[in-house]
């Protein structure tokens, strides 16, 4: 079976698109990942509206990717703190080569935005695609792909 004959209703890029491709949702992600816990630090830092904000959390919540913990400030009510979970610390690769892409194609003039590092060496970190038995970076030229045993027919 060709790519083109594969039906695309159970893609996984499309599947993770539906739980986290929404902009405010990675601009959530990103956030956590960056130690925002509270939903007032959420707000006030990307800026988006209560209503959607509180739709995002409960979704990724939902999802696995987001968990809840309680806290509560002297004198108010309790509320939840927000944590990546394994499930959406797996997703910090994918910001990391969102942010790589960006600094190269759509840079600041001024220069990045965000400098990530190695803590032990100093040295910038990338994301790459590698071979997993070589560890060697690859190219698009590098590799094949074709429909796996999960594709079924396009109707």
């Amino acid at each position: 079976m060709e790519w083109l004959e594969a039906s695309t209703e159970n893609c996984p890029v499309q599947r993770t698109l539906d739980i986290v491709g929404e902009k405010w949702t990675l601009l959530i992600l990103r956030d956590a990942a960056a130690g925002v816990r509270r939903f007032d630090d959420f707000h006030r830092h990307i800026g988006l509206s209560e209503a959607v904000l509180s739709d995002r959390l409960r979704k990724l919540t939902a999802a696995g990717i987001l968990t809840t913990v309680p806290y509560r400030e002297p004198g108010s009510r309790s509320r939840n703190a927000y944590r990546l979970t394994r499930k959406g610390w797996d997703l910090w690769p994918v910001l990391v080569a969102l942010r790589q892409w960006g600094d190269m194609y759509a840079p600041e003039p001024d220069g990045p935005v965000l400098d990530i590092r190695h803590e032990e060496c100093g040295a910038p970190v990338r994301v790459v695609v590698e071979c997993s038995t070589e560890n060697v970076p690859l190219t698009p030229r590098d590799v094949s792909a074709r429909p796996g045993p999960g594709a079924r027919r396009r109707d």
